[in-house]
């Protein structure tokens, strides 16, 4: 048995996106509706919140220092000590419902984030996927997501995931990924949530090349083998675990992020909170956006 703890009682609206800054020994996460992202502190247990002018819908560290931003506005560099945002690009100006969501850097340092509807409809997939490269150009690479999700890269650097969490859809797909282009091909089904309590939200892979995934509504996390099936659960003590990622010295710390807004279910005073376990399992380092 896996125990998960609270490792900090913040109750953030929306929870998301955490990641490992082994320099700092610190997780930056975000609080999406919250519109800041986070620094948490382990050893002390002190969390700095850093307020940002929209939602944000991801994030990612950036190999020259600071970070890039997903704004509901669009893609941003910033500088949390300074303050200072720079805008690069707007994806989807025409799309004002829309905003950006779950992102993830590739092994070469180009960003993909997805856009959803929001506030959601469920019967609209008006949501896309996008790649912004170290140049800073942006490119659209698929159409037609619900809410999109789950990005992860396997550690070889070989496989791309993505899941659409709409309760329509409820589909983690696999793609052959090439590092060297930035292309995604022979796009499959990996998994589906149909026969779930939850469904998929944010996830990453782990250096086995297992995939684990935050079962949005389902209190759990769940790991899956490379071939797609499941082989742990691991229990949360919240309805709508977001977001997995692996931190700590070792990288064998999984954190979890949580959604407090629209909970069904009673008894989980510590919605929105962080929380961590050691599964087992080993994480690698995130890939840093080149731009």
């Amino acid at each position: 048995m896996v125990d998960v703890a609270c490792v900090l009682d913040v109750r953030a609206a929306l929870g998301e996106c955490p990641i490992w800054c082994a320099e700092e020994a610190c997780l930056y996460w975000a609080n999406i509706d919250g519109r800041a992202i986070n620094r948490f502190d382990p050893a002390s247990r002190t969390n700095r919140v850093y307020s940002l002018p929209g939602q944000v819908g991801s994030f990612a560290l950036r190999a020259a220092g600071g970070l890039l931003v997903a704004l509901r506005s669009g893609f941003h560099l910033y500088d949390p000590a300074s303050g200072r945002l720079e805008a690069i690009v707007a994806p989807e100006p025409d799309k004002p419902m829309n905003r950006l969501n779950d992102g993830r850097c590739d092994p070469a340092g180009r960003f993909w984030a997805g856009t959803m509807r929001d506030p959601m409809d469920h019967s609209l997939r008006e949501g896309a996927l996008y790649r912004l490269g170290t140049g800073r150009r942006v490119t659209r690479m698929l159409d037609g997501i619900g809410t999109s999700n789950g990005m992860a890269f396997s550690p070889d650097g070989r496989t791309f995931y993505l899941a659409d969490t709409n309760p329509n859809v409820q589909t983690i797909w696999a793609f052959n990924f090439d590092a060297e282009t930035g292309a995604i091909a022979n796009r499959r089904v990996f998994a589906t949530t149909h026969d779930e309590l939850g469904r998929p939200d944010g996830a990453c892979c782990d250096e086995e090349g297992c995939y684990w995934s935050a079962s949005v509504y389902g209190w759990c996390v769940l790991r899956y083998a490379p071939d797609g099936r499941v082989i742990q659960r691991i229990p949360v003590p919240v309805e709508k675990p977001s977001m997995v990622a692996f931190g700590g010295p070792d990288l064998d710390v999984l954190y979890i992020t949580s959604i407090r807004v629209a909970t069904t279910a009673p008894g989980q005073p510590q919605a929105g909170s962080l929380f961590a376990c050691r599964p087992g399992a080993r994480g690698f380092a995130e890939p840093r956006y080149g731009g």
